[in-house]
């Protein structure tokens, strides 16, 4: 039944516009998420580029001479040898990522789940249906925000650059930006962007999935309502498990955002993310595949936290159904 134009207008801008405001919603949740979050981040980052195998090929000593080990000691390195706000290096293009991955990712999934898959009326969503959703949420968001993922790696990297003594490659975000750009066109702001949405799907298969089906889980079969201790728990359960299933896809997608390109935009270590696999598995052994678990769970498990509390809470506020 369609709304008379007069009482559309009197209508929330939540009920007229539902998905971009849920599109808002989670950029804000994910912007408070990712500022509370980020110097974990940061160390994951670097602990996942220590060791790396494939600079041998080109006479790198940065392998040998990498200044960090472990995460206590990689965080505490960082504050000493570059200064305490340097935790938050490449916060501003991960928050733009974030409010577009974000922003995607949720509205693409309840799109699947309300409208394409359907629940039944007992509001029961089957796993599978989920997993789907899930998977397919992560790939789309991942793809919109390739370009601001691909900055925000970088820019984590640029300090350990300076304590090698090489020089620094960009002079804030939006140079970043136009560099990426010059040097290899629109397609080098896709760089990496395949192994990046195979973590996407991973990972939100981890997340959206778990958090969904835990959710009403503990709704439909335990005295827990649709609270905040449900959430709680719900989101507690998606970080572990986004953390599992996405850790090695990620030092995948971070080691071949970061590898030196010729001038053609080619990568010069790695050929693909599979070749990226292969050399690291042989280079460093299998486990060099969960570098940088510890501090990725530890960041994935509070920001997952932070942002389903704050996505709930201020979806209650604007008037838009619980997730």
């Amino acid at each position: 039944m369609s709304v008379p134009e007069d009482d559309e207008r009197l209508l929330p801008l939540a009920q007229r516009w539902p998905r971009a405001s849920k599109f808002l919603l989670s950029g804000c949740a994910a912007t408070v998420a990712e500022l509370a979050t980020f110097p974990l981040d940061l160390t994951k980052t670097r602990l996942q580029m220590q060791g790396e195998a494939a600079l041998a090929r080109l006479g790198d000593s940065a392998r040998e001479s990498a200044p960090y080990r472990g995460m206590v000691r990689t965080a505490l390195g960082i504050i000493q040898e570059e200064g305490f706000l340097k935790l938050w290096q490449g916060v501003t293009p991960a928050i733009y990522r974030h409010v577009v991955y974000s922003g995607g990712r949720m509205v693409t999934y309840e799109h699947l789940r309300e409208a394409v898959f359907g629940k039944s009326e007992d509001k029961h969503y089957p796993l599978w249906k989920s997993v789907i959703g899930g998977m397919m949420a992560g790939v789309i968001g991942q793809f919109l925000a390739n370009p601001t993922d691909l900055v925000k790696v970088q820019m984590q990297m640029e300090g350990k650059r300076k304590l090698e003594g090489k020089p620094l490659r960009f002079r804030g975000v939006h140079h970043a930006f136009a560099k990426i750009l010059a040097e290899g066109g629109i397609r080098g702001l896709w760089a990496g962007w395949v192994p990046n949405i195979q973590r996407a799907a991973l990972v939100n298969m981890g997340d959206l999935t778990t958090y969904d089906t835990v959710k009403h889980y503990l709704v439909l079969n335990t005295p827990l309502e649709d609270n905040i201790m449900t959430h709680g728990l719900s989101s507690l359960c998606s970080g572990l498990v986004a953390s599992i299933l996405g850790t090695p896809a990620d030092v995948i997608k971070s080691r071949i955002m970061n590898q030196p390109r010729d001038k053609q935009g080619r990568g010069l270590l790695y050929k693909s993310s599979t070749d990226c696999l292969i050399q690291a598995v042989q280079g460093e052994g299998f486990m060099s595949l969960y570098k940088g678990f510890l501090p990725s769970w530890l960041r994935m498990t509070p920001w997952s936290l932070v942002f389903w509390l704050t996505y709930e809470k201020i979806r209650e506020m604007s008037g838009v159904s619980p997730f």
